[in-house]
C-alpha cells in the first residue's frame, strides 16, 4: 500500500505541472485619464501568488527608514547583461529629437515631476500607510501616488490634514527626463525574418524616444530549451521549404490538446533555466515577438518579480496580420498588441484575453516607412506623384516609366524567375513601357542570371513556365475574393483583349527594363517609387506596402500563419492573389493600363496601413514600464 509520503510526492508533481503563470487574483487594470491614454491602477500585490512585496525593501525605502541625509546614487543594480543573445545594441544617434508632439507632451509631463513636484502631492493620508505590523489599510483610506505622467485625481479620498512628507531623496530618486532609459529584453527566434525585423523596429523606437535605452534579443529555446524546442530554428528552415509538411505541423499544433501538452511539458522541463537566463539580463521590461515565447517566459518573469519585490511588465507584440497561432495568446500578459480585427477575435476566443489587455496598434515596421509615408503623403495626388518621381531619380530608375517591384522574401526564394519572364513577355507584347525591379535577396545566382538572360528567347515562348500545381487548399477553405473594382477592371481588359485578338491588332513593343537587385536595406525607397508590388504573403511586407499605399499582387504564402494575410489584402481591396505567372502578368498589365484602379487600390491600402505603429507601441510600453519602475523606487511604505 502506498505510503502517505509517496502520495504527497505525486500530488506535488501534479500541482507543479498545472501551475499557471498568470497574475493570480490581482493584476493591473486600465482606466482612462484625461492626460494619458492608458492609466494603470497599480495593485498592492501584483505577483504570481499574491505575495505582499513589503517584505522586500527598495533602495529608496532603505534611505527613508534610516532617516539620514544620504541621497541614493543608484536605483537599480548596475552591470551589463550576460551576453548570450544574438546581439547587444548601442544607443543610436539622434536621440528623441524626432519624436512626435504627443510623445513630447508625455515627456514634458514626466520631467515636470522631478524636484518641482510638491512633497504633499506624493503624500498619502495617515490611514493609508501600512502599520509596522504589516496590516493593510482599508481600500477607502487608500490614495494614489502622483506619477511621472499625470496628476492623480483626488476623488473619493478622505481629506485630512495629516499628510506624510515625502523626503527630497525620494523625489530625487524618481526617473527624470535623463533617467527614463530602460533595459529592454526581446524574446524572439530566427524562424523567418519577420520576428527579428519587428523587434529591431521596436528597439529603434526605444532608443529614439528614450535615449540611453539598451536592448537584447534572446532566443530562450535555442539557449535553454530541451528537445524538441531547441531545434526550432533548424526545423523551421526545413519545414518552410516543404509547405505540405509545414501545413500538417501547423494545424496539428494549433489545437487545444497540443497546446496543453506543450505548455506543461516546457514548463516542467525548461522554466527554471529560462528564469535564470531572463534574470541575468536584469530587464525593466520583457517583450515577446514570437508565438512560442509567452507561456513559460511569463511564468518566469512573474517569479523574478516576486523574488525582486518589483513588478517586471511583460508584453506580447503579435507579428501576424491575418492568422495567429494559439500560442500567441496568454491572459497573463500586461498587454497584447495586435494588428487586425481577425487577430483580436482569435485572442479573445483562443487565449481568453480580456478586452482591456488588447491594443489595436498595427504591425511594427521600420521607421523608414513612417518617414517616407509622411514625406509622400497621398500618392494619388500631384504632390505624391512628384515625390515618387524624385525617389526614382535618386534610385537611378527612369522616372517616366511605371515601376513593378518583385520580391520573394529575404532569401530570394520562390518562383521569381518564372514570374519575371512572364511579366517581361506580357508587357513587351502589350506595348507597356515599364521597369521591373527584382529583389533577389541573397540569391546571387538569380541576380547574375537576370543580367545575362536572353530576353529574345523569353519573348518567343511568351515567358511560359513549367506547369505548376494549383494550391487548392486556399481556394477551398478561404472565402475571400478580389474586390468588385478589380474584378470589373479585369472583365473589361478580358473583353478588350479578345477584341484585339479577333482584329489581329499588334501593339508596338513595350520598352521594358529588368533590374536585378541584391539584398537591399532601403526598401522603403523602392516601395515608394513602385506602382505595384509582387510578393509572397509575409505580414511585414504587407504592412510596409500598406503604410505607403502600394497595391500588392500576392503570389504565394506559407500555409497556416500566412493564409490569413491573403484574406487581409483581398478583403481590404488593395490587391489580389494568384499563383500562375502567366495569369499574374495578364492581371498586372490590366492594372498598369487602368490608372484609376491603381489610385483606388492605393487609397484602400492606406486605410489598412499604420506607418507609426512601432512608435505608438513603444510609447505605451515604455510609459507603463516607467510607472512600475517609479512604484518600485518608492518602496512598499509609499505604495498605494
Amino acid at each position: 500500500m502506498p505510503s502517505l509520503a509517496s502520495f504527497s510526492t505525486v500530488l506535488n508533481i501534479l500541482l507543479l505541472l498545472t501551475r499557471s503563470g498568470a497574475y493570480g487574483n490581482e493584476k493591473p487594470t486600465a482606466t482612462t485619464s484625461p492626460s494619458f491614454g492608458i492609466r494603470l491602477d497599480l495593485p498592492r500585490m501584483p505577483y504570481g501568488d499574491g505575495t505582499n512585496p513589503s517584505t522586500t525593501t527598495s533602495p529608496v525605502s532603505e534611505s527613508l527608514s534610516s532617516h539620514n541625509d544620504t541621497i541614493p546614487t543608484s536605483t537599480a543594480t548596475s552591470g551589463g547583461a550576460k551576453q548570450t543573445a544574438s546581439f547587444v545594441s548601442s544607443p543610436s544617434p539622434g536621440g528623441a529629437s524626432g519624436a512626435t508632439a504627443s510623445f513630447a507632451t508625455h515627456k514634458a509631463q514626466s520631467s515636470s515631476l522631478h524636484k518641482s513636484a510638491s512633497k504633499t502631492a506624493l503624500g498619502a493620508t495617515s490611514s493609508s500607510i501600512p502599520s509596522e505590523s504589516g496590516s493593510t489599510p482599508s481600500s477607502s483610506a487608500k490614495t494614489q501616488l502622483s506619477s511621472t505622467l499625470a496628476p492623480i485625481e483626488e476623488t473619493n479620498v478622505p481629506q485630512t490634514t495629516d499628510k506624510v512628507e515625502v523626503p527630497d531623496e525620494v523625489i530625487n530618486a524618481l526617473p527624470t527626463e535623463k533617467g527614463r532609459a530602460l533595459r529592454v529584453l526581446f524574446l524572439s527566434s530566427d524562424t523567418g525574418g519577420g520576428h527579428r525585423a519587428s523587434a529591431l523596429s521596436l528597439a529603434n523606437q526605444f532608443q529614439r524616444l528614450y535615449p540611453g535605452t539598451t536592448y537584447d534579443l534572446l532566443d530562450i529555446w535555442t539557449e535553454d530549451g530541451c528537445y524538441p524546442y531547441h531545434t526550432l530554428v533548424k526545423s523551421y528552415k526545413h519545414l518552410s521549404a516543404n509547405p505540405n509538411q509545414w501545413r500538417l505541423l501547423y494545424y496539428a499544433s494549433n489545437s487545444h490538446p497540443y497546446e496543453f501538452v506543450m505548455n506543461h511539458h516546457s514548463m516542467f522541463m525548461c522554466e527554471r533555466k529560462i528564469r535564470r537566463r531572463i534574470e541575468s539580463y536584469k530587464p525593466d521590461v520583457v517583450i515577446s515577438v514570437h508565438p512560442t515565447m509567452n507561456n513559460v517566459p511569463i511564468k518566469s518573469t512573474r517569479e523574478i518579480s516576486k523574488k525582486l519585490g518589483r513588478h517586471i511588465p511583460f508584453f506580447t507584440v503579435v507579428t501576424d496580420f491575418g492568422s495567429g497561432h494559439c500560442t500567441w495568446f496568454h491572459k497573463g500578459v500586461d498587454k497584447v498588441f495586435i494588428a487586425s480585427d481577425r487577430i483580436q477575435k482569435l485572442a479573445k476566443k483562443r487565449g481568453k484575453v480580456a478586452d482591456d489587455q488588447l491594443v489595436m496598434s498595427g504591425l511594427p515596421i521600420r521607421y523608414d516607412f513612417a518617414i517616407q509615408a509622411e514625406k509622400m503623403g497621398d500618392r494619388t495626388t500631384e504632390e505624391g506623384k512628384a515625390y515618387q518621381r524624385s525617389i526614382k531619380e535618386e534610385l537611378g530608375i527612369n522616372p517616366d516609366k511605371p515601376m513593378v517591384l518583385v520580391m520573394g522574401g529575404g532569401e530570394g526564394v520562390g518562383s521569381l524567375s518564372d514570374i519575371v519572364n512572364a511579366l517581361y513577355a506580357r508587357f513587351v507584347k502589350q506595348g507597356i513601357d515599364v521597369t521591373i525591379c527584382v529583389v533577389c535577396g541573397r540569391n546571387e545566382k538569380l541576380k547574375n542570371d537576370l543580367e545575362t538572360r536572353d530576353w529574345g528567347t523569353i519573348l518567343e515562348t511568351d515567358g511560359a513556365p513549367k506547369k505548376r500545381k494549383r494550391d487548392v487548399v486556399y481556394h477551398i477553405f478561404h472565402k475571400a475574393v478580389r474586390s468588385k473594382k478589380i474584378q470589373a477592371s479585369l472583365d473589361r481588359a478580358a473583353k478588350l483583349d479578345a477584341k484585339e485578338q479577333d482584329m489581329h491588332i499588334v501593339h508596338e513593343p513595350g520598352k521594358v527594363d529588368v533590374v536585378g537587385l541584391g539584398f537591399i536595406t532601403n526598401m522603403a525607397d523602392y516601395m515608394v517609387g513602385a506602382n505595384i508590388l509582387v510578393s509572397k504573403a509575409g505580414p511585414g511586407t504587407i504592412a510596409e506596402a500598406a503604410a505607403v499605399g502600394l497595391p500588392i499582387m500576392l503570389t504565394s504564402y506559407l500555409p497556416g500563419q500566412e493564409a490569413g494575410n491573403v484574406d487581409v489584402v483581398l478583403d481590404g481591396g488593395f490587391g489580389d492573389y494568384c499563383e500562375d505567372p502567366i495569369l499574374i502578368a495578364k492581371e498586372l498589365s490590366c492594372w498598369l493600363q487602368d490608372a484609376e484602379l491603381i489610385d483606388v487600390m492605393s487609397v484602400a491600402a492606406k486605410r489598412v496601413g499604420h506607418p507609426h505603429a512601432a512608435e505608438h507601441i513603444v510609447s505605451e510600453i515604455a510609459e507603463t514600464s516607467l510607472r512600475w519602475k517609479e512604484q518600485s523606487l518608492l518602496g512598499p511604505k509609499y505604495l498605494p
